[in-house]
């Protein structure tokens, strides 16, 4: 894969390569969203080309995404499949003690352990569903503590045009669900004017970065006719997440043994994120098992992918 930017006005416009060297002319706006998309290399129909085909095209258009994220530093890459953002999502996991661990995601523990023990479930399979049918799905939101970061100072005195005060015991850890609706407001307002004021200083937040919030428990499951459901949860926060679980219900013998695989699952992910742009992973992130399980099912559908979700094949490892 290989991209340049040709231009910059209203949209970024990009000529990219893929890797069976056809050309793509893409444009798109500050927030990724492409607008045009000229190749002719595959059919322009997407019922007309080959699975093939159409993935080369959709890793052309998550290339050019992420190219401009690199290079202009604008929010171009959709949260779900942003290597940075589950990468920090990844490392607070990593971080913090298993107490807290639990405290986030053991109604996903729970409910995965209740194929294997025998404890209460959070949420009930429907009759007629396989196990081997089920995702259970848990979504993250990312906070940045204003402190920590380079640019602190700053971000206490613009606090204060909200009506925060950063220098309260924790005031950055309160709980969504105990602000009332003016709070509320007041912190995605000044979260807004943070992201700008970092975004201003090229300023690093990774140290910063911490697991603010997380959704109820859900899932996604295929009936006895093979459509899929999926369930609804509730989510603390009026955007979309930085981050997501799908798992299907594995035996973890402990919570020390689920923290683990969490974080192993998220590198995972991000393994995805880049073969699905086109490109070699990171070393950190050459590895095998399963991720995301919509990379899973390319893999196990196009023919130019090695099955990564399989943790003994090793050989791609060498």
């Amino acid at each position: 894969m290989d991209a340049i930017i040709t231009g910059e006005s209203e949209r970024i416009g990009l000529s990219v390569f893929d890797n069976n060297d056809v050309e793509h002319l893409i444009e798109m706006d500050e927030s990724g969203d492409i607008k045009y998309h000229e190749q002719d290399g595959y059919p322009d129909k997407a019922a007309k080309r080959t699975p093939e085909g159409n993935e080369h095209v959709s890793q052309t258009r998550k290339f050019a995404q992420y190219y401009v994220f690199a290079e202009r530093g604008y929010d171009t890459v959709p949260p779900l499949i942003h290597p940075e953002r589950l990468n920090l999502v990844r490392q607070a996991i990593e971080s913090m003690s298993t107490e807290k661990c639990m405290d986030l995601f053991g109604d996903l523990y729970q409910q995965m352990a209740s194929h294997h023990i025998d404890t209460e479930r959070i949420v009930d399979i429907p009759s007629g569903v396989g196990e081997e049918s089920v995702l259970y799905r848990k979504d993250i939101y990312l906070g940045v503590d204003p402190t920590e970061t380079e640019v602190a100072e700053e971000a206490i005195s613009l606090a204060s045009e909200y009506g925060i005060d950063l220098d309260e015991p924790d005031a950055h850890e309160q709980s969504v669900t105990d602000l009332d609706t003016n709070e509320r407001t007041a912190w995605e307002e000044f979260g807004d004017a943070l992201g700008d004021l970092v975004a201003e200083n090229d300023a690093d937040v990774s140290e910063a970065a911490y697991i603010d919030s997380v959704s109820t428990l859900h899932m996604a499951y295929l009936d006895s006719r093979g459509r899929e459901h999926v369930t609804e949860a509730t989510q603390p926060l009026d955007r979309e997440p930085d981050a997501r679980f799908e798992l299907v219900p594995i035996d973890l013998q402990s919570p020390e043994d689920f923290q683990e695989y969490l974080a192993f699952n998220l590198k995972c992910q991000i393994r995805d994120c880049f073969v699905r742009m086109g490109v070699q992973p990171p070393g950190a992130f050459q590895v095998l098992g399963y991720g995301r399980y919509e990379a899973t099912e390319r893999y196990n559908k196009v023919e130019f992918y090695p099955k990564y979700h399989d943790p003994k094949n090793e050989a791609l490892l060498k």
